[in-house]
Order: structure tokens, then sequence, then C-alpha cells
């Protein structure tokens, strides 16, 4: 009992000092997929946090998700899900990939990926900022130390507040 909380201890460290993460596009405008793009060049860096980026989920502990939660890959964003080994953790990059974004009123609606699989940590812009996608990882690396994390989810925003309300009458 002790060597396996020993050993679970050493892993949780190795994942707080060295997550790797699998990027995935589950449909949208590529705009959030360029900022990710810009926190993986020299400028911002991210690999001084120990990130590495991995091509199976099988290797990977964080999934990285923008775009927003479509038909096609619902089914294919639940797989990576289930093939990512425990502990996983999901980071959702962008106003799709958090609440459906501008495909939220679309013919075939999209939602956030929240409603396909758990989310950790909401990264809200359209594109965000690659400042705030590494603000958005400080944040997760908090989160598996254990601190207390705030989270800003799309359920916490009167979304309705800035939906259209009414159309405006064309001169």
């Amino acid at each position: 009992m002790v060597l396996k909380k020993l050993i679970d201890k050493i892993v949780l460290w190795s994942r707080i000092k060295s997550p790797w993460i699998i990027h995935v596009n589950t449909g949208g405008c590529n705009g959030c997929d360029i900022e990710v793009v810009d926190v993986l060049t020299p400028r911002y860096d991210v690999e001084r946090f120990g990130i590495l980026i991995q091509g199976s989920p099988r290797h990977a502990d964080v999934l990285v998700v923008t775009g927003p939660a479509t038909q096609q890959m619902k089914d294919r964003l639940k797989l990576l899900w289930e093939q990512t080994p425990d502990p996983k953790f999901v980071v959702a990059i962008g106003a799709c990939a958090c609440s459906g974004g501008i495909f939220r009123h679309s013919y075939i609606p999209c939602l956030g990926i929240d409603t396909v699989v758990p989310v950790d940590v909401y990264i809200p812009g359209c594109p965000p900022k690659p400042e705030a996608i590494v603000y958005g990882v400080a944040m997760l690396l908090a989160k598996l130390e254990g601190k207390d994390v705030p989270v800003i989810d799309p359920t916490t925003i009167d979304l309705k507040k800035y939906e259209k309300s009414e159309e405006v009458p064309a001169k």
C-alpha cells in the first residue's frame, strides 16, 4: 500500500513537471490552431514548462481541443478521451471549444466540447492570444499541483445578454 502511494505520487509529480499533450481540432476556422502553433514557437516556448506534443492519445496526459463539438467529431473526440490514460485533463481553447462560438446557432448546432468530455480549463477568445493560452496552461499546471484555481466556464456567463435581441430594419 505504501509503495502504491509512493508510485502514484511520483507519477503525479512527473505529470506536473512534464505534461504531454495532444492537439485536437474538432472543426472551426483554424484561428485557434494558428495561436496554438504560436505558443510552440521560441517566443512563447511552452517547452519551458516541460510540455511536449505527442501524436498519440495513448501517450498524452492532456487533450488540447480547438473548435466546437461538431456532429462528425463528437464520437472521435469521445474515443480520443477514452484512449488517453488516467489521470487525463482537457483544455478547451477558443470560443468555439468553450461554448460553440460562431457555430452555436448554425443549421447544425455545434456546442462546446464540455457536452462530450469533461473540461478542466477553459481559455476563451476568438482566437485567444498566445499569452492567454500560456496562462491557461499555467492554470492547468497549478490545478495539477492541487492549488485552488478559479473556473470561468460558459455556465457562469449569461449568453442571452450577448445574443441578438431584435432585427434592425434595413434603410
